[in-house]
């Protein structure tokens, strides 16, 4: 017998998200490894690809993940494309990247999706700033309007440019009211930036503080899931093995009836 969509239970309406800053692979346990591992920033190891081994382990459990300080294939990963590596150890089928801020061939940030449910659509938006390099992968599933918009980003470490950038999302996001914002904004909620952020889209502020940074004593919440005032977001909480100066920072959210039964299809195309 079929199911009518609006009979739809809540586990089916229910996806699990998570964010990850992976530091190009390098594990942060304490604050000296910055100088005692400096190397490990600019050369790649058997530790680094270990690391992402063990992070794919973890994303069975979600549906949609994005990525922040992923390399896109330089030296420092051994010209990997990390972003491509993890979806295919953990059976991800839908991967993108979005590369920005190569630095020669010695690094390469990029900022990843991978998901189990099909896209219908990624665009890479550059960021505004001084310094140019920054960028939000915009990620829609289903059509229109109507679809699931995911944005994943990593926002830079001044102010006046945070403002510009999440100024330049609320934007890009305002057609769209069913919508996640995920990733490395390197702001806490209560901050002016993204004050006006909550100001000019429908993206709420989080009920809970998960802080992330820095992973081995989490006191800032630098890492976030925001999501639209129609998408419930059940619960939120943070991985508890870093794979890098950032605690993964993951979420449970249930969907309205409609958008449910659109990403549900599109899983099955």
């Amino acid at each position: 017998m079929n199911r009518a969509p609006n009979a739809l239970p809540a586990a089916e309406r229910t996806l699990r998200l998570l964010s990850c800053n992976i530091l190009a692979g390098a594990s942060v346990q304490r604050y000296s490894d910055y100088f005692t591992r400096s190397v490990n920033a600019v050369l790649p190891g058997p530790s680094k690809l270990a690391n992402l081994d063990s992070l794919a382990e973890l994303l069975h459990e979600f549906d949609v993940v994005g990525l922040q300080e992923a390399d896109a294939g330089s030296l420092r990963s051994g010209f990997l494309n990390q972003t491509r590596y993890i979806a295919e150890a953990a059976g991800m089928p839908f991967w993108s990247h979005q590369p920005n801020r190569p630095m020669v061939r010695v690094a390469h940030s990029a900022n990843g999706l991978l998901s189990r449910i099909e896209p219908s659509e990624v665009i890479d938006y550059p960021l505004p700033g001084r310094i140019k390099g920054r960028g939000a992968l915009f990620v829609r599933f289903g059509e229109g309007t109507d679809g699931l918009v995911v944005v994943v980003a990593h926002l830079s470490l001044g102010a006046a440019a945070r403002m510009g950038q999440l100024g330049f999302i609320a934007e890009l996001l305002a057609p769209y009211p069913h919508a996640v914002l995920m990733g490395d904004l390197n702001t806490e909620p209560h901050s002016p930036e993204m004050r006006l952020l909550f100001e000019k889209t429908s993206l709420q502020p989080p009920r809970t503080l998960t802080p992330t940074f820095p992973s081995w004593k989490p006191r800032r919440m630098l890492d976030h899931i925001l999501t639209s005032a129609d998408i419930e977001l059940a619960r939120t909480w943070t991985l508890p093995r870093a794979f890098s100066d950032h605690l993964p920072l993951a979420a449970e959210i249930r969907l309205p009836v409609a958008l449910a039964a659109a990403a549900r299809a599109a899983t099955t195309r």
